[in-house]
């Protein structure tokens, strides 16, 4: 049998990259004469932007500190110990750098079981322990503290969260065994399943001490010192920690069952994670640790070597590696400075781009619109959403009346532009419309003014074409809701030039939005591949499948939304104003669907109602089924899968040999970050790598062996 120590060591020679943490023990007398005290600080020797994490040296280090921490207390030389972070980082979990390289199942076991081993040996001292959560703490971070004694929790601790369901793990350091013990099996669901499945929600420090997470909450300023006062009170009976009773009978069994119903509303049965962290609560119902510690090892090994897990590493590090360094942007010193913004369109979208632009550039922000009636609504809406945040305490009162300052509508395009340094428009998706705003436009607006536009499908080099300056034309592509997606889509033009292109992505980096550089092809990224999607489903059903079997054959892919529902919230029109720009660029692979032109003619918001008694489930409308024109041929739900994703498949390979966005990772970045893709299929292409689809279709696979997959 290896010893912690030797299985540590073989991870750690699989791993010669870690950034390794310390774990550095110190001593000191207690307050109020409470004791000698032994203090473990983890520390990777950068500052707060390179975050503690555990890679196998990271815990060895730790073993070691505890080593001499158990001697002291079996000594008698200590009255407690207590474990704490680095400025502004408790730690935040496992390296998954390491976890990426793993082969094997018996090194991924080796994973599991080494955090258990370290972490285990803290609540097995002789004295109590305590966590102090000074910082960021995620994932092996937060079960680090959980081993321990007590806990306290920083007000200033801004994120805390166990997110391995969000990557495609569990909990497996302890979290799914302790946590439900600790504060209930609800309140655990809620930690471990929900807040992972909703884009990993994080906790503030005041929510981990609310949840029963820590004992105590203390200001950010003094925390350890607060902390340390509050122990030694501990310690010398003078606080009593007082925990509620856990409800063991049916409030447990009611809580997995409402994580499986979050579970299946999220991933539809897709992805295996959320599922084995429920089996591992259920089980720890009777409170036996070791049992829920074995079963969280087994849980640990199995994912690490699915491919949900390295998908869904694929897509944290698309989202935080590449999103935040675009490949192909210009070298980022050739942006020009943005001081005003003009927005033409006081519509909607234009009404919430001018908010987008105002809140985070916090620059002078026009609209311009045919008529006043127009310009004072898209005004109004930017005050009334500034309103909501002063009402929500998002900002102080100094700040919403500065804001509104800031914010202004004229109809006089010279009046309005005549100083602006970055120009998009909103207006409607028709190519002679957008061509006359940026004539009128690119008449008043100074010379190095960036024209940009919004549109979802049209040429951006075509829209340039009839002005003086085209190279100032840059596509600005936001997706809906402007305020949630963080996707942009930057298309550069034929005759776009480089200082234009760096400005927009500049402009990018400063509203907080994912860019993604889009080569000028028919409806870019994600338009393009959704629209190859949903036109497939519509030629289904057109042919003769049922609308039910349609939208179920894509269920097993986990999507946030059904293909119908996802059309309803784009609206049909747009949809079909989108596959009828497609069709005239690609006519032998988008089709404009008779039925979906029916529903639009017919002034339908989409297929689906909705009713009250029927718990507000999408039913077929009724009008909608007596426009519905179909054939004869009836597919299954496999037939129906297959089609689709082997349409996609081909789309996604055309558009790499155009080259419209520079590698497939660009693809699925845009499904990602655009249209709410999740993280557990790593977009779309390791899926369609997983599933066979690729070869399939395009002969090869994507991605290489090893990316977004195990290694082989």
């Amino acid at each position: 049998m290896s010893t912690t120590a030797e299985l540590l060591k073989g991870a750690a020679e699989l791993f010669p990259d870690e950034v390794v943490t310390s774990a550095h023990v110190r001593h000191f007398e207690l307050p109020a004469g409470a004791g000698r005290f032994a203090l473990i600080t983890l520390d990777n020797g950068f500052d707060h932007t390179k975050p503690t994490t555990f890679g196998p040296q990271s815990l060895a280090n730790l073993n070691t500190a505890i080593d001499q921490v158990e001697a002291e207390a079996a000594n008698g030389e200590i009255v407690a110990a207590g474990i704490t972070g680095k400025p502004f980082i408790f730690a935040v979990g496992a390296d998954l750098k390491g976890v990426e390289l793993l082969r094997k199942h018996d090194e991924a076991l080796a994973i599991g079981k080494g955090g258990h081993d370290v972490f285990k040996r803290l609540s097995a001292l002789a004295v109590p322990t305590f966590a102090y959560y000074n910082g960021a703490a995620m994932g092996g971070g937060v079960e680090v503290g959980l081993h321990c004694t007590y806990r306290t929790v920083s007000k200033a601790l801004p994120a805390f969260s166990l997110p391995e369901v969000f990557l495609g793990l569990v909990p497996g350091w302890g979290g799914c065994a302790i946590l439900p013990n600790l504060i209930g099996a609800e309140k655990a669901v809620q930690v471990i399943i929900e807040n992972s499945l909703n884009q990993n929600r994080q906790l503030k420090g005041k929510q981990v001490f609310e949840l029963g997470i820590a004992d105590a909450l203390f200001e950010g300023a003094d925390f350890l010192e607060q902390s340390l006062v509050w122990t030694a009170g501990v310690l010398n009976g003078s606080v009593a920690v007082e925990r509620p009773e856990i409800d063991r009978g049916e409030g447990w069994d009611a809580a997995v069952a409402k994580g499986r119903a979050i579970a299946d509303s999220k991933v539809h049965g897709a992805a295996p994670a959320a599922y084995r962290a429920l089996a591992i609560i259920e089980a720890a119902k009777d409170g036996d640790l070791q049992k829920g510690f074995d079963a969280e090892d087994q849980a640990l090994a199995d994912l690490i070597m699915g491919g949900e897990l390295r998908s869904g590493i694929y897509a944290f590090n698309l989202v935080q590696k590449r999103g935040k360094r675009p490949a192909g942007a210009p070298d980022k010193s050739l942006a020009r400075p943005v001081t005003k913004v003009g927005v033409v369109g006081a519509g909607l979208m234009a009404s919430q781009l001018a908010l987008l632009f105002l809140r985070r550039l916090e620059v002078p922000v026009v609209l311009t619109d045919i008529d006043q009636e127009r310009v004072d609504k898209g005004v109004g809406y930017v005050h009334g959403e500034i309103d909501k945040l002063l009402g929500k305490g998002r900002i102080n009162q100094d700040k919403a009346n500065r804001l509104k300052g800031l914010v202004s509508g004229v109809l006089d395009k010279a009046e309005g532009f005549a100083d602006a340094d970055f120009v998009i428009e909103a207006v409607f998706e028709e190519m002679s419309v957008k061509q006359k705003v940026f004539a009128e436009v690119e008449a008043v607006a100074p010379a190095h003014a960036i024209l940009a536009t919004n549109t979802s499908s049209l040429s951006v080099s075509e829209m340039a074409s009839k002005l003086r300056h085209p190279e100032r034309v840059v596509g600005f592509h936001f997706f809906n809701p402007v305020a949630v997606l963080p996707l942009l889509e930057i298309v550069k033009g034929e005759r776009t030039d480089d200082a234009s292109l760096a400005t927009a992505f500049g402009v990018a980096k400063k509203l907080k939005k994912t860019a993604v550089l889009t080569k000028d092809a028919p409806a870019f990224v994600v338009n393009r591949i959704l629209t190859r999607f949903m036109g497939e489903i519509q030629n289904v059903i057109d042919e003769g499948t049922s609308v039910e079997t349609a939208e179920k054959a894509v269920e097993p892919l986990g999507l946030p939304m059904s293909p119908l529902v996802l059309l309803e919230l784009v609206g049909p029109a747009i949809g079909l104003h989108v596959s009828e720009t497609l069709n005239r660029a690609f006519p032998e692979r988008f089709t404009v669907s008779p039925n979906l032109k029916a529903v639009v003619e017919a002034g339908k918001r989409g297929f689906y109602v909705y009713k009250p008694e029927n718990g507000f489930k999408p039913e077929l409308d009724p009008e909608v089924a007596a426009l519905l024109k179909q054939g004869d041929t009836v597919l299954t739900e496999q037939q129906v899968r297959d089609r689709v994703l082997d349409a996609v498949a081909q789309e996604i390979g055309l558009m790499l040999e155009e080259g419209v966005v520079a590698e497939a990772q660009d693809i699925d970045l845009c499904l990602i970050t655009g249209a709410g893709w999740p993280f557990h299929l790593g977009g779309i292409t390791p899926y369609l790598d997983r599933e066979g689809v690729s070869e399939r279709v395009n002969g090869k696979r994507f991605l290489a062996q090893g990316v977004a997959s195990v290694p082989a």
